[in-house]
């Protein structure tokens, strides 16, 4: 009997070892993360996301807290995490409120967006942050769930391998060999650790953990994993691959365009890591004008531009274009080549205003309002040839276009919902202005860097009404969409008809070709004059010059000199399909999840990373000091190291879980007390103290579990109240009179040797009192022999 191990120890292996290894497991399968995302900060958020859930099931389970609580206990940790980490208006910084959900709502929606437009490897953005976290938080729960509760770890292979499938479905080359190195091998010990753990449980023969009926069945648990893990299988990989990433197509290739939400594509396109070529267009020659894909009509409040509700597919795109508004149709033709590479989508770029168009499929169509060509289904162009009227008016004839606006549609008047402020402003910027051409000028001007405003593409995600006011009074700081947006809209303020429009930048040469890349994606203004048709104007101060300067602006007195017209860099070496970076490339995210709350830029590390790390150190080397030489008085030290090592380096993720970490450190200082206190006494079994040492930590277990023992009681008085109270069993009962037996030879009969029954008769009596009377979650928490202790036993004189 002595060489088998008590019961607590087959159940702390199962409580304590089995989950630790399955948290490293699911932190080892989330590797293969790497292939889709740049960087390393996002494995930090995952560790944060499995160590909270693994910690909070560890201390659950010590609980004894019922196997669907402890999930729901993890869900809702997890959650708080995600308050803690992508928001500012928690309740004390972690706890969800009305305005944290609203907020952690925006991130969620910001981070399906990025799926649906990013091209792997992308960029660490926070709501790409956000969606790891989900993501790994979700894992780490399933499999510690099956790997604990049901017993039944060789289940948590399907969903280690859902985690392998999404990456693996998304990006474009193969995941690194050492990823699966790292999760075969974690794997490998989960597996190991439940063998040996069933091992032992057989060889001493108590009742298997993998009984039972309901939720918490192993059957149970295993067939939601089986089911969770082939949905998640089927709808996180559908969410696209390498081709539909970019542009939403339906798979294949690696396409790119702006489809059907054309702001959160340029988005898309412009925050991705690499930069993918688009397309090559020969015979524009040095003409550095846009190249338009999409027009944005109408404002809603609420929204910011959208796209028409519906398109006119009355008019094939090819040849003998009916002229768009304003157009005369007598302009000098350009024939342009454009033949996309890595582009698919909904419309099919143009420039100027197209007059033929050849060797495009059958069904798409040219909406002459819109000045766009289109089809109703996602498409993978071949070549194709455009004939472009590229003739541009000066500023005198713009100037004397006059404001008869019958022949276009008054949606592009329409001003409805636009906010008084934004109303004053465009009265203010073109009071004074003689004509359309002069407050558009006044308007463009507005957006100048000497009067604040500055290029950054790490903005708001969104240019509903209360984005543009922000970047129109107070920030100041924006990319194309805000000054584009902002600029129409004021535009609209002041009775001029204008629109969005998304497409490209000129790109740059390369041998007799120019080549558009993701990060040549812009937004910028279309004005119409009546008797000159939609003109461009684009307030968007681009960070290497790209800017497009039409000589109506460029030539025109009032205007000032140009300053955004840059000569051409022709990239040097072979072409292909893979373009150079871009200075235009956004900045990776300070802020992204809160993690390096500092915002610096420095690629050094923060201090308090240095702190973490070196209160890290000594922590590890007081621990060897307690075990190996034996100085257990330098053992709180260590802790309160290891304590302040995680309070720096939670830092770097945020303040908050500092403060959290805290609070659970203090919160846990009577249990850790009584712990130690228990340990002590179990130590000093080996003394001469043994027998007061066996007894004083029996009155203090019988206390935590709530018996009150009186100071007039004798041993044998103490004992029977102790055996009747937690209701011991024969065996338990037996032990306890070992130990009786024990104290009163020392107390009473001048026998200090120790007795070498007294160990095991003890362990029994404990190991019975926590089988029949188990402790409750306060009694765990808040250990009465802590809180309130009773006078120790007095040995007598």
């Amino acid at each position: 009997m002595s060489d088998q191990p008590p019961p607590t120890v087959q159940a702390q292996w199962s409580t304590t070892v089995t989950p630790v290894v399955a948290a490293v497991t699911t932190l080892c399968a989330s590797t293969a993360l790497s292939g889709v995302i740049s960087g390393a900060r996002w494995l930090g958020h995952a560790g944060i996301a499995v160590i909270v859930v693994a910690a909070v099931g560890l201390g659950l389970r010590a609980l004894r807290t019922p196997t669907l609580l402890v999930g729901i206990g993890q869900l809702v940790s997890l959650l708080f995490l995600l308050v803690a980490l992508f928001t500012d208006s928690g309740v004390l910084g972690i706890f969800p409120g009305p305005d944290a959900l609203d907020d952690l709502g925006t991130v969620l929606s910001d981070s399906v967006e990025a799926v649906r437009t990013g091209v792997p490897p992308v960029a660490e953005t926070r709501p790409v942050l956000c969606l790891v976290v989900i993501a790994i938080g979700l894992v780490a729960v399933l499999v510690d769930t099956l790997a604990v509760a049901a017993g039944a770890p060789a289940a948590c292979g399907l969903v280690l391998l859902c985690v392998y499938a999404v990456p693996a479905s998304l990006a474009d080359e193969l995941l690194p060999w050492w990823s699966f190195v790292l999760g075969a091998g974690s794997f490998a010990v989960l597996l190991a650790v439940d063998g040996t753990h069933r091992h032992r449980l057989w060889r001493n023969r108590p009742a298997l953990p993998t009984t039972g009926s309901g939720f918490g069945s192993p059957i149970a648990m295993v067939s939601s994993a089986l089911v969770l893990g082939l949905l998640a299988g089927a709808l996180i990989t559908g969410i696209g691959t390498v081709g539909s990433l970019p542009g939403g197509g339906n798979g294949g290739g690696s396409g790119g365009g702006l489809a059907l939400k054309p702001f959160t594509k340029l988005r898309g396109m412009l925050d991705q890591g690499n930069n993918v070529e688009l397309l090559r267009v020969r015979g524009l020659g040095n003409d550095s004008r846009y190249l338009r894909a999409i027009t944005l009509p109408s404002y809603k409040r609420d929204g910011g531009w959208v796209a028409a509700d519906a398109l006119p597919n009355n008019v094939p795109a090819g040849l003998a274009l009916p002229p768009a508004p304003g157009d005369d149709g007598r302009g000098e033709v350009t024939r342009i080549e454009i033949e996309p590479i890595n582009y698919e989508d909904l419309w099919a770029p143009v420039y100027g205003t197209p007059r033929n168009l050849r060797d495009l499929p059958d069904g798409m169509f040219y909406d002459q309002a819109g000045g766009m060509v289109f089809s109703h289904n996602m498409r993978k162009l071949d070549r194709y040839v455009e004939d472009a009227d590229l003739t541009q008016p000066s500023s005198d004839q713009l100037r004397q276009a006059g404001d008869n606006y019958d022949e276009i549609d008054p949606v592009y008047l329409a001003a409805d919902g636009i906010d008084a402020e934004v109303i004053t402003l465009a009265k203010l910027l073109t009071d004074g202005q003689n004509s359309v051409f002069d407050k558009t000028m006044a308007l463009q001007k507005y957006f100048a860097t000497t009067n604040g405003f500055q290029y950054k593409t790490q903005t708001a995600l969104t240019s509903d009404e209360n984005a543009l006011k922000e970047f129109l009074f107070n920030s100041k700081t924006g990319y194309c969409e805000q000054y584009a947006s902002a600029m129409a809209i004021l535009a609209r303020a002041a009775g001029i008809p204008s629109r969005v429009a998304i497409g490209y930048t000129a790109g740059f040469l390369s041998g007799d070709y120019r080549s558009i890349t993701t990060q040549d994606a812009h937004a910028w203004v279309e004005v119409f004059f009546p008797g000159q048709g939609w003109i461009t104007f684009d307030p968007t101060p681009l960070a290497d010059g790209r800017t497009y300067e039409p000589p109506y602006v460029s030539s025109d007195p009032s205007t000032g000199p140009s300053t955004s017209v840059t000569t051409e860099k022709v990239p040097t070496g072979s072409a292909s399909t893979t373009a150079a970076p871009r200075s235009e490339r956004p900045d990776t995210d300070p802020q992204a999840g809160n993690l390096g709350g500092t915002g610096s830029t420095d690629s050094a590390w923060p201090w308090q990373a240095w702190v973490g790390l070196s209160l890290g150190v000594i922590a590890l080397l007081l621990l060897v000091l307690s075990t190996a030489v034996g100085m257990t008085v330098v053992r709180p030290f260590a802790i309160v190291a290891a304590l302040g090592a995680g309070v720096f380096l939670l830092s770097l993720v945020s303040w908050w879980l500092s403060a959290l970490l805290v609070v659970l450190a203090l919160a846990a200082i009577p249990a850790t007390l009584r712990d130690w206190h228990r340990r002590q006494r179990r130590t000093a079994l080996a003394s001469e103290g043994a027998a007061t040492a066996a007894w004083t930590e029996l009155m203090a277990e019988s206390w935590d579990r709530g018996a009150e023992t009186s100071e007039t009681d004798t041993v044998r008085t103490a004992a029977r109240r102790l055996a009747k109270e937690h209701s011991l069993d024969d065996g338990s009962k037996q032990a306890l009179r070992t130990v009786v037996n024990s104290v009163e030879r020392s107390w009473y009969g001048g026998h200090a040797d120790r007795d070498p029954e007294l160990a095991r008769a003890f362990d029994e009596v404990v190991s019975g009192m926590r089988k029949s009377s188990p402790l409750d979650w306060k009694g765990r928490l808040l250990p009465r022999s802590v809180i309130s202790p009773q006078r120790k036993p007095k040995r007598p004189e």
